[in-house]
């Protein structure tokens, strides 16, 4: 690795008309005699990720029998195979204790802890911790926190139930506890909130590229070439990647954009437009840049919400998946169920495998991160939020040994884990939600 006197700035961006880029973490901003709390290649940023699964997971695709590190791999498990060494996979722990309103406590709950007011119109719950997360981290960031989902709230403003808000199930992010932040399901949005220049006083000039189909790299590519003059080869090299990445997803927001205004004919529209998986692949990309770049160190992504219709046709499903999930104890409707449960974690690798091969500082983005994957119900079919599914991926940066099944006391809080992630991640935290103490996750069983 080159160390050089004078380091490129770790927030550097290059620049254009509507456009601003962050830059990756490069060997040329690693300034010589870094001290201990510099942020360098050996002493990366962290960034943590929720990802949300729905209408809870089927426990015989998921829950492993034995503890400890011979834990065995179920239908679940197995997609995650080649990040076993880097995967926590946590059970015994409870999101609440109820059965009414599970989809909604589901949701509502798995970041909190705290208990939804039923009502339509007075939402309140808690702050959540990824918000506790994006205070702290956003010290350091352009953007606190990016929360991203697969389904239109506003299409779903409406859909509430059983005396709750939909905003409850909208999201899992609680900016307060009467602040629920608003998750993000348009791909061009998500890349302008990232990419596009959110200090420009010139808007029309970014609304005009957009019309235009041009690139955000030709409003930059000034910048590039002043930038790649400066650096070393690997630099160079890693830059070119980098920019690669972004023509990429630029390319697949550009193409989901033009099949979803090609007009149908007169029919029912699917569910599920853009294609399902596209999409979900097409935001966990975009959270890899957002890392990558630094623009921020915490998310949240909803595979699908609380109630989802979603209709898995890929999988020669026909109904779906919420009622599916509502098995009743039938073969074929537990079945299909838990297709859908393994084809989300066949999804998850996806982001995991993109997080394991991009380079950050001496390792990869998955060596320095926190990735928390689950669901807000132990058994979607009764409502109960009783052993939850949860799986804990990534290093932290040296802070978690992965390889292991943690099976905590029956009645155990979920909110003891996310005392145990804030001082995992330096933030002092004896209490959180209905946390009754801290989970030890560096238990061997």
């Amino acid at each position: 690795m080159m160390i050089f006197k004078k380091a490129i700035p770790r927030r550097a961006f290059l620049r254009g008309v509507g456009a601003t880029i962050a830059l990756p973490l490069l060997d040329g901003m690693v300034p010589a005699f870094a001290g201990p709390l510099d942020q360098t290649a050996a002493n990366p940023a962290l960034r943590v990720a929720y990802i949300y699964c729905p209408n809870g997971i089927m426990r015989d695709v998921w829950l492993p029998a034995t503890a400890g590190a011979d834990f065995e791999m179920t239908s679940v498990l197995k997609q995650w195979a080649p990040f076993r060494n880097q995967m926590l996979v946590l059970s015994g722990l409870d999101g609440g204790k109820e059965f009414v309103g599970g989809h909604v406590r589901g949701s509502s709950m798995w970041l909190t802890g705290s208990e939804p007011k039923k009502s339509l119109n007075d939402v309140h719950c808690g702050v959540s911790v990824d918000q506790v997360l994006a205070k702290q981290f956003g010290k350091h960031t352009q953007l606190e926190s990016l929360e991203l989902c697969i389904e239109d709230a506003a299409e779903m403003a409406g859909q509430s139930a059983g005396g709750y808000s939909a905003a409850y199930t909208n999201t899992i992010a609680w900016r307060s506890p009467t602040m629920p932040l608003p998750m993000e399901h348009k791909p061009r949005a998500v890349f302008e909130r990232l990419f596009g220049d959110g200090e420009s006083t010139d808007p029309a000039a970014r609304m005009s590229r957009i019309r235009r189909q041009r690139s955000i790299l030709d409003f930059v590519s000034q910048d590039v070439t002043r930038v790649l003059g400066g650096l070393g080869k690997s630099d160079r090299s890693k830059l070119n990647e980098f920019l690669d990445s972004i023509r990429d997803v630029e390319t697949r927001v550009q193409k989901a954009e033009k099949q979803s205004s090609v007009k149908l004919p007169e029919m029912e529209r699917p569910i599920g437009i853009p294609p399902y998986e596209e999409h979900v692949k097409l935001l966990f990309d975009m959270q890899v840049l957002a890392f990558q770049t630094d623009m921020t160190r915490v998310s949240t992504f909803m595979l699908a919400r609380e109630y989802s219709e979603l209709v898995y046709t890929n999988l020669g499903h026909t109904e779906p998946h919420h009622p599916l999930t509502h098995h009743r104890g039938i073969p074929q409707r537990m079945q299909q169920a838990g297709e859908v449960n393994v084809y989300h974690a066949k999804l998850f690798t996806y982001f995991l495998e993109r997080m394991r091969s991009t380079p950050d500082g001496d390792g990869s983005l998955l060596d320095h991160s926190l990735i928390v994957y689950g669901a807000g119900m132990g058994d979607g079919d009764i409502h109960n939020q009783w052993n939850m599914p949860i799986a804990l991926f990534g290093n932290g940066a040296g802070r978690i040994k992965g390889g292991r099944h943690i099976r905590s006391p029956k009645g155990t809080p979920f909110s003891n884990f996310h005392v145990a992630m804030l001082n995992t991640v330096g933030i002092p935290t004896e209490k959180f939600g209905i946390s009754t103490g801290k989970l030890d996750l560096h238990s061997a069983a």
